[in-house]
């Protein structure tokens, strides 16, 4: 099956995922969105470096989508729920079903309830479907390991470790997560609540939801992961003594039992990447993906493979859990 997409939002993640759907042959655009005036006019594919594809970037969405129709939205543009709402009332009237990389959208129900209704209500409203997904979360700390759990007969504890060398992944994120930073800067970020992987307590939220636990409590640290040597792998070097990545667990408990443990750790120069999951019941066990799975090309393939499934659910916002099982698909022959 081939699907007809618009995509809004052209950063350095946006532009990754046009090369990708490009390369897949069972996604079709037909329109790309951004605000950068910078951006507004230009040739979509010779933007993102693959040759022109004939679609000019266009400002608003009438404007992309004038002669043209499109089932889905992929949305590339923020990462909090509040600067979401206002990007999804346009799509919605459009009835664009949206395919969201924003992270707090993955399950907002627990830490945002009112905002999550009001998106539910417009997507409901106008029968489309609405998501958010990606690698992280949506899919490697919260969705495979609720996955792992069908195995089970019992289920006390669940931990995740998602531990990734950061040299490889766009300047963005290397920035996103303090990479540079003297311990200063970072702390005053930090404060500032702009430093840090965005969504672990949302994937928090959606494995105990998935596994009928009311959380009492849902905690999440940040700390920096230092240098202890010059290293010079990621989009600048790095001194000894600031600050390559962060170090941040989200935890979720029932009284005083801590039933979910999740440890994020990004920095530039880690020597080891790996995905965890170590499920506590029974049976007990654990599945490790040695060297870990690139999180920007993995991010780009599960929206993409959610597009086809967020055209087979009833209206409304959804979590991944809601969604037929998403895999990679290719253009009917």
């Amino acid at each position: 099956m081939t699907i007809d997409v618009v995509h809004i939002g052209l950063g350095p993640l946006g532009q990754k995922m046009i090369r990708s759907a490009v390369q897949r042959g069972s996604i079709r655009l037909v329109g790309a969105v951004d605000t950068d005036p910078a951006k507004i006019g230009k040739d979509l594919g010779a933007f993102c470096g693959i040759g022109s594809l004939g679609i000019t970037i266009a400002g608003r969405l009438d404007d992309a989508l004038r002669g043209k129709s499109a089932q889905v939205a992929v949305v590339t543009t923020v990462s909090g729920l509040a600067a979401f709402e206002p990007q999804l009332a346009p799509l919605a009237r459009a009835k664009l079903h949206v395919v969201s990389t924003c992270e707090e959208l993955a399950y907002p129900w627990r830490r945002q309830p009112q905002l999550a209704q009001r998106i539910d209500q417009v997507c409901r409203h106008h029968g489309i479907a609405c998501i958010g997904t990606g690698v992280n979360p949506g899919f490697l700390m919260d969705y495979l390991p609720t996955v792992l759990t069908g195995l089970c007969q019992k289920v006390t504890g669940v931990r995740v470790w998602r531990v990734q060398d950061a040299s490889v992944r766009r300047v963005p994120f290397q920035q996103k997560i303090g990479a540079g930073l003297t311990v200063k800067e970072f702390e005053a970020k930090r404060e500032a609540g702009t430093l840090r992987h965005v969504g672990l307590p949302e994937s928090v939220d959606f494995i105990a939801a998935r596994l009928g636990w009311q959380l009492d409590k849902v905690t999440e640290s940040i700390e920096p992961v230092m240098a202890e040597q010059e290293v010079k792998s990621g989009y600048k070097p790095i001194a000894k003594g600031m600050v390559r990545g962060v170090y941040q667990i989200g935890r979720g408990f029932v009284a005083n039992d801590e039933i979910i443990t999740l440890t994020f750790r990004a920095a530039v120069g880690e020597p080891e990447s790996y995905e965890e999951i170590r499920i506590e019941g029974e049976p007990a066990f654990s599945s490790r993906i040695a060297g870990g799975i690139n999180g920007d090309l993995a991010t780009c393939a599960v929206t993409l493979n959610v597009v086809r499934s967020i055209l087979q659910v009833s209206p409304g916002l959804k979590t991944m859990a809601d969604l037929p099982i998403p895999s990679w698909f290719t253009a009917s022959p």
